[in-house]
Parts: structure tokens; C-alpha cells; sequence
């Protein structure tokens, strides 16, 4: 069973929370084994009820229930989507099927034809513009339009006089936290690195949207006292923390002395390799975060672009195969280029059997994405003394870029 959190936050606000300990990878793509919240907001006014975002289809009944210990659901009035995505769509269908439609649904002009085409239904819509203010039972909300964080159809609501920013997904993040706000900075600090992998990951291709978004909100000279996202914690005593996050992390901002390794090795060469990068960037004093796929383990992919935004450098290492990059690596490479600020000095190594492709592909792949590739080393099968010397050259011309940038 998943737990349910069902919390008054004010007089007009409630938490209904669920914590998805189940799901093992978000969006049939990121391995998260540290689960996610799902997070719906509850606002009561003077004569109106408003809902604020859903739970995934998975926990429908359950967010019905938990929904009925607060109100009857035929008095909901109005629902926010903020994102129509169905990890907080899918159980709205539910919703306004036994609350008899009544409800006005409140969103971006594309979440109608979204409802229909996802859920089959037909819903009393009412499409909320860019900036556009409404008073609800004495709750006065606006609507700010944030495409691309992370689909065409997001928006973000700001409850007037109480400063409360409903964000849907951005300023969210993976995991499960222990505690509900950001008051215990110990949580926070535990936190933040799922942060990280969750803004890489899911909004890393649109990040240049977060700046931009952000300035949006700032320019409207918002009094932000509490920014409720629809994962993970609710931020009260330090809203201002987790947009800079936002913000370090869109913008790549590395990490002092951190060097990300990554490698795939069928049978030792390359995680030969990796072992001799990693051990000279440690006698330099770096930080060396290492990741690895082997014929008996695999590294988590988020977490491999969750570590690669924020370090000062990159070092890939994949065979051959099949005259191409190693697939695990061409797909991390992939997922770097589309997603990763392309500010990080780069260093290929590649081994093989017969015939060297890999590293020359994996530098075009990261070249034409802007990256800047300081060197290519493929050798044939192991690394002997030489490829060692030429390995440990190529680290310190790395090493060098990086300190300029």
C-alpha cells in the first residue's frame, strides 16, 4: 500500500500526497529506485472548491478516498491542470466522473483536446490566458503560461495574498523525502542531488525554458511565500533556494573539481581504462565520479546525466561494436548531447579489435552537439605502456582545459 499524506497546510489549503514506492522507471525510461511523489493541492473558499492537479491512474480510488475524507467531490467547482501529463492527469477522469462534471476545468488552450484524446472524455473547459486573473470564492488566482516545463501546455497559478506559486512539474524533483517542507536542511541537502537528475533528465532538452520562464515569474515581481510543485517537497521556509537550484543546474554550472568517468567494457579493456583515468585525475586532487556497464552491472542512465550536468568534465570511454560506438554508450552519449549544457571539455577513449570507429564517431556525435573534444585515444585491445603514457597526456591536456574554462 502507498502512503497517503493528507495535510492542512492553512485554512484554505491542503496537501493530498501520494508516495509512489512502486514505479521503477519514471516515464517507462529513468530508473528511479528511490520512487516519487505525486502531489495534488486542495483550495476552499468562500463558496467554491478547487482542485488542484491529480495522482497518477495507478492510485485513481486512492486519491478518491483520500479526497473524500476532506470534501464530498460533487462540491469541487473548479480543477487546475497545470500539466496534462498522466502521472497527474490519469486520475482526474475519475474525479470529474463522480463529482458529475460539474466542475469547471481550468487550463491551457491545448489541455481540452488532451483531455478527450487521453481520457475520451468531454469536459466543461475553460481555457485560462497568459497573465489572466480570476477570483474564486474570494481566492484570487493567476495564470502564468511556462511552456516547455516540460510540455507545450504547462502553466503555473499564483494565489494573491497568501504568495503560494502551484508550479505542476518545475521546481519538483525524483525521490521520496522524509518530511513534507524544506524546513530541515538536512532533508534538503539529501534532496537536492534527485533535484538534479530529475530537472537533467525530464527537462534537460528544454532547459534553456527555465531561465526564461523563470524571468517571466520574476518580472511580475511575485511575492513567492511558498512554491508547491507537484513532486516532492513543498518549499516555505526557503522558496528563493529552489529556483537558484533551478537556475545553477539549467544553466550547468560545474561543480569544483568534479570529473564524471563513464565507461562500457565488454571484457576489460576499456574498464582498464577508466581505471587508469580515474586513478591520475584522483592523484590531481579531482573528485572522480565514475559509472560503468559490465557483463555483470549496469550504471542508472539518470544518474549518469544527473552527475553530468554539474562536472567540470567529461571522460567516455566505449569499444567497437559492430563498426559503430558500443550501444549503451552511443545512447548515453545521445542523451548527453541533447540534454547536457554543452560548456564541459570532453575526452574520448575508445578500444578494439580489428578496426578503431567508436572514438572517432562518439567525437564527431559531441562536436556537432558544440562540445569540446580535447582528444581522441583508440587503441587496439588492452591498454599496454604506451597507450598508458598516451592516456595519462591526453588527462593532463584535459585537466588543462578545464582550468581555463
Amino acid at each position: 500500500m502507498p502512503k497517503i499524506h493528507s495535510k492542512q497546510i492553512s485554512k484554505e489549503l491542503s496537501l493530498l500526497r501520494v508516495d509512489d514506492d512502486e514505479v521503477r522507471y519514471f516515464e517507462a525510461l529513468w530508473e528511479i529506485e528511490n520512487g516519487i511523489t505525486y502531489n495534488s493541492y486542495l483550495l476552499t473558499g468562500e463558496d467554491e472548491v478547487i482542485l488542484v492537479d491529480g495522482w497518477k491512474r495507478e492510485y485513481a480510488d486512492d486519491f478518491s478516498e483520500a479526497l473524500k475524507d476532506l470534501i464530498d467531490i460533487r462540491d469541487i467547482t473548479h480543477v487546475i491542470v497545470h500539466h496534462m501529463e498522466p502521472d497527474h492527469s490519469g486520475s482526474l477522469a475519475k474525479i470529474l466522473k463522480e463529482n458529475g462534471f460539474r466542475a469547471e476545468v481550468l487550463g491551457h488552450p491545448l489541455v481540452r483536446g488532451m483531455m478527450k484524446a487521453f481520457y475520451g472524455i468531454d469536459v466543461k473547459f475553460r481555457a485560462v490566458k497568459d497573465g489572466e486573473r480570476l477570483s474564486l470564492g474570494g481566492l484570487h488566482l493567476e495564470f502564468f503560461h511556462t511552456p516547455w516545463l516540460h510540455w507545450p501546455e504547462t502553466i503555473m497559478t499564483y494565489l494573491r495574498g497568501h504568495g503560494i506559486l502551484f508550479s505542476g512539474d518545475a521546481f519538483g524533483g525524483f525521490s521520496i523525502p522524509p518530511a513534507i517542507f524544506d524546513d530541515d536542511d538536512e532533508v534538503v541537502s539529501s534532496y537536492l542531488p534527485f533535484v538534479r537528475e530529475y530537472i537533467s533528465t525530464i527537462i534537460g532538452s528544454y532547459r534553456q525554458h527555465i531561465p526564461r520562464n523563470v524571468k517571466k515569474l520574476m518580472d511580475q515581481r511575485l511575492e513567492i511565500r511558498m512554491i508547491a510543485p507537484a513532486h516532492g517537497l513543498i518549499w516555505r521556509k526557503n522558496p528563493e533556494r529552489i529556483i537558484e537550484y533551478y537556475l545553477k543546474i539549467a544553466d550547468g554550472i560545474p561543480e569544483e573539481g568534479k570529473v564524471l568517468v563513464i565507461y562500457a567494457s565488454m571484457y576489460g579493456s576499456c574498464e582498464e581504462a577508466g581505471n587508469i583515468v580515474a586513478e591520475e585525475l584522483k592523484k590531481q586532487g579531482k573528485r572522480v565520479i565514475t559509472y560503468g556497464f559490465t557483463d555483470v552491472r549496469w550504471a542508472s542512465i539518470n544518474k549518469i546525466i544527473g552527475d553530468a550536468v554539474d562536472s567540470e568534465s567529461l571522460i567516455i570511454i566505449a569499444p567497437t561494436y559492430e563498426n559503430a560506438v558500443f550501444p549503451t554508450i552511443s545512447h548515453v552519449a545521445d542523451l548527453i548531447a541533447r540534454k547536457i549544457p554543452p560548456n564541459k571539455p570532453i575526452l574520448v577513449l575508445s578500444s578494439h579489435g580489428w578496426a578503431g570507429v567508436a572514438g572517432k564517431k562518439l567525437a564527431e556525435r559531441f562536436r556537432s552537439a558544440n562540445f569540446s573534444v580535447i582528444d581522441v585515444v583508440e587503441f587496439k585491445g588492452k591498454p599496454d605502456e604506451d597507450v598508458k603514457k598516451r592516456i595519462l597526456e591526453s588527462v593532463s591536456k584535459l585537466l588543462s582545459q578545464s582550468s581555463t574554462n
